[in-house]
């Protein structure tokens, strides 16, 4: 049995965050239903690259596993066909602006009264509350306004977001934390509820200790390029050949990696603790980057495996997928005509259902419209 076998999603979402969740969901066993417009996902064409079935790359990846209909909220029958299919579901995820739900009836509100055990996530961009509300929410704003882009990038550079749509993503992870949650507690109280997911909220609370550092110091965290704000060496270093990383995260392994160096800078009052380390990075740093610089980037992994102290290669995507752990882990799954890399969880007592590729747009049209025209929710081949 997969861990959520018979939960029944409806997924009112499109682009990123709120499909994400859908999809987490669905890896998991959860039966979700997505819901398109007439149009389709955004991320269909969000390309190139293109799958061979005309939807882009950026769609595959956060859509597999569910079944699409499309449906016009302004056209009455579809408008029903969704009615009736949020009267069987256990679980709604929605990324509509605020109140863009509540005119087609489709908001908590008017849904909870015909359905009180339904779990109903709405995801925005900065909540359903505050002088924000209103606002559309895209991920690119929500980095700059949440502090991640101001810490991200070189201490003499412009701000960087990161390579991924990060808050999008965090947000979407939280929102099926949210989603278990209210469902663990439906199980007790029979009762759904509503749950306010915020990317703004979201990208405050991923930045834990940053904030910390400010709140309890005052002073404001800057970007630091690869370094670390409070462990050192912790950061990108140069072999001779290519840069790698170094994470030393306790006095012990900077004791082992100055012994493998044949350095003595541990025993130096100045870098013997991690405090002092801090402190006194720009005198540090030179020291161990001259060392290393000796050695190929081969040789330095090898003498920090030696150490025990961790390290690694600074990988492209290519080399990440191709990594022996990667294949090990078989973290690549296939669909037939494309492949995405799979949910990072493993069970001990459940199975995962078959990956399937993202749907085609309406792709299980007819019988979804035919089972919400009987009031109930579709079944599955």
């Amino acid at each position: 049995m997969t861990p959520l076998h018979g939960l029944k999603v409806l997924e009112l979402a499109r682009v990123l965050a709120g499909p994400w969740a859908g999809q987490v969901l669905a890896d998991l066993g959860a039966d979700v239903v997505k819901v398109e417009g007439p149009e389709g996902d955004e991320t269909r064409n969000w390309g190139p690259p293109f799958a061979p079935d005309g939807a882009a790359a950026y769609y595959h990846s956060t859509n597999r596993g569910k079944r699409d209909v499309t449906a016009d909220f302004r056209n009455a029958d579809d408008l029903a066909m969704v009615k009736a299919l949020a009267a069987e579901a256990d679980v709604i995820i929605e990324n509509f602006k605020v109140g863009g739900l509540a005119k087609f009836g489709l908001d908590y509100a008017s849904l909870a009264p015909s359905n009180p055990g339904l779990v109903y996530c709405s995801i925005t961009g900065f909540g359903q509350t505050g002088p924000y509300a209103p606002r559309a929410g895209y991920d690119f704003i929500i980095q700059a306004m949440g502090g991640i882009m101001d810490l991200t990038g070189e201490p003499d550079g412009e701000p960087q977001k990161p390579g991924m749509a990060y808050s999008d993503l965090m947000t979407g992870l939280y929102g099926v934390i949210g989603i278990q949650a209210a469902l663990a507690q439906r199980a007790i109280t029979g009762k759904g509820q509503h749950i306010d997911m915020s990317l703004f909220d979201t990208q405050l609370a991923v930045l834990p200790n940053q904030t910390n550092n400010y709140l309890t110091s005052g002073k404001v965290p800057r970007r630091m390029g690869n370094a670390h704000p409070n462990i050192v060496p912790y950061q990108v270093f140069y072999a001779s050949d290519a840069p790698f990383v170094i994470a030393c995260g306790n006095d012990h392994q900077f004791e082992h990696l100055c012994q493998k160096l044949n350095l003595t800078l541990h025993t130096d009052p100045r870098f013997s603790k991690n405090t002092n380390r801090v402190t006194h990075r720009e005198a540090l740093i030179p020291l161990l980057a001259d060392e290393m610089a000796k050695h190929t980037r081969t040789e330095m992994l090898a003498l920090m495996e030696a150490a025990g102290v961790p390290a690694g290669p600074i990988n492209t995507v290519a080399e990440a997928l191709a990594d022996p752990q990667a294949q090990s882990r078989a973290m690549v799954q296939d669909h037939g005509q494309t492949r995405s890399v799979r949910l990072p969880i493993k069970f001990s007592d459940s199975t995962l259902p078959t990956p399937t590729a993202a749907p085609l747009k309406d792709a299980d049209g007819p019988a979804i419209r035919t089972a919400a025209a009987q009031h109930r929710w579709p079944t599955k081949d």
